[in-house]
């Protein structure tokens, strides 16, 4: 039997108020105000798609940790690189050993069901992990800014603890234009709303339902879980009445609360059906963008004791109030600011320098010493414990999932920061180690001496000269219970 047996999820903890939103465009388009109820979720500035993507994906790990992978497929429409494979990034972070398939999967808002199909068809050995991640632009007081979110989530499949089975697969490649961005532009086009739920979703889903539910021998009255991703509040309702599936079975697309996260929204909406089924109970996803892929899964007896280290209410709940629409604004490059003297420094990466720290920048993975146990950070020729220095004596030792505490911190609003002040100091991880830090998310106020910490997989500079981003780690507070 193959299928799901184990998922993750990330959803940004920051979450923008949508009447910040629409009150600072209701001059222009008064009708945003019907849109401006609840909260969508929005990237810090030192996230992106990748970032995202290995929180998600060591979530998903963190259930399975013997688990041995033969490929990881990386799906989202807004690769931080064009020409440089993302997943390679993301497996490099999680310390996954390199003798694995990767792949970059996009293009469309159903990349990450298409994604699915092929390693849920796939005759390799091992388990395969899939990431979707995505964090869409959109034009300043356009509808999509009102409905659309920043979130990733993963899965496992394989053959062994499947906790969903895979029942039946069907697909449908059909070039209608919905949307598109073109190869120079920064934004999505669409086209009218209605045409597009009574020309695309009304035809092309319903067709291939039908013939999924023949091939498996099921009818519509035997779906629990109904995914369809999209950000047409009142679609995916006319089309479970049109299909025969029971209104309850839908699965709530988030938009007041997350909002729709594009290519990754099947995953994560597959994530929240994981997280309320029981044995027995068929989940049926779509995904549809030119074309419709049609996926239905079956809960196992497996089910019942699996327990994500995070689920979709978990990420929900992990959550921060942000009010300010001109932060988000600046987050996103939707406007140009003045960043000073000290933000126009140089930032060029030395890309043969980063190839041999790589191991520490990307996989943040330091040193214990074979002769006395010492462990340090980062890894050197020499043992930092003054009564051992042996001499190349270190085993590399990872630190990603390593908890700390804070020793020393500082606020520095001369220091050019996207989001000031920028804060660093000493963390002190629990076992052994310690390394100066910049920290993340911290809210004034949140941080003290003593604080416990978790690291976390984040931009550390942007190179606009260039179109490089460098990746580094770095320290959030963890919340107090």
């Amino acid at each position: 039997m193959i299928g799901i047996s184990a998922y993750g999820v990330y959803i940004p903890r920051a979450r923008l108020n949508k009447k910040a939103v629409a009150d600072a465009n209701a001059w222009f388009d008064a009708g945003l105000k019907s849109l401006g109820k609840g909260e969508r979720a929005i990237c810090n500035w030192d996230e992106d798609v990748i970032t995202m993507a290995v929180e998600a994906a060591s979530e998903c790990l963190s259930s399975n940790q013997d688990v041995k992978l033969s490929s990881l497929y990386l799906a989202s429409t807004t690769f931080p690189f064009l020409d440089r494979q993302n997943s390679v990034v993301v497996s490099e972070a999680l310390n996954i050993d390199n003798q694995i398939r990767t792949m970059d999967i996009g293009a469309s808002q159903r990349a990450a069901t298409s994604a699915l199909i092929s390693l849920l068809e796939s005759k390799a050995e091992g388990d395969s992990l899939l990431v979707a991640s995505e964090h869409r632009r959109s034009k300043a007081g356009s509808r999509a800014e009102m409905l659309w979110g920043d979130a990733a989530a993963s899965v496992l499949i394989g053959s062994e603890n499947v906790i969903a089975e895979c029942v039946g697969i069907e697909t449908l490649a059909v070039d209608f234009v919905d949307h598109y961005r073109g190869e120079e532009s920064s934004f999505d086009y669409d086209w009218e709303e209605r045409w597009i739920r009574d020309e695309g979703f009304m035809k092309t889903v319903p067709a291939v339902v039908k013939k999924l539910l023949q091939s498996a021998s099921l009818s519509t009255e035997d779906i629990n879980h109904f995914i369809l991703p999209t950000d047409q509040s009142r679609t995916p309702g006319v089309l479970a009445k049109k299909l025969g599936i029971d209104v309850t079975a839908l699965v709530d697309n988030q938009i007041s609360t997350v909002g729709v996260a594009g290519a990754a929204q099947p995953i994560l909406l597959l994530a929240k059906a994981l997280e309320d089924s029981n044995p027995g109970d068929h989940i049926l996803m779509i995904g549809f963008g030119q074309g419709c892929d049609a996926i239905l899964l079956k809960a196992t007896d497996a089910i019942t004791n699996y327990k994500p280290a995070l689920n979709v209410s978990g990420a929900l709940a992990r959550r921060r109030e942000e009010n300010n629409y001109n932060k988000f604004l600046g987050f996103n490059n939707l406007i140009e600011r003045d960043i000073g003297k000290r933000g126009e420094a140089d930032k060029q990466t030395y890309l043969s320098g980063y190839n041999r720290r790589k191991d520490f920048l990307t996989s943040f993975l330091g040193g214990k010493c074979r002769e006395c146990g010492t462990v340090q950070i980062p890894k050197e020729k020499y043992c930092v414990n003054p009564d051992c220095n042996a001499l190349n004596s270190q085993d590399d030792y990872s630190f990603a999932d390593k908890q700390g505490s804070v020793v020393t911190w500082t606020a520095d609003r001369l220091t050019f920061d996207w989001s000031p002040p920028a804060y660093f100091g000493m963390v002190q991880f629990d076992g052994g180690g310690k390394i100066m830090m910049d920290f993340t998310e911290v809210e004034e106020g949140g941080i003290e001496s003593g604080s416990k910490v978790s690291v976390h997989f984040r931009i550390r500079q942007f190179d606009p000269a260039r179109g490089f981003r460098k990746y580094f780690w770095k320290a959030v507070i963890e919340e107090k219970n």
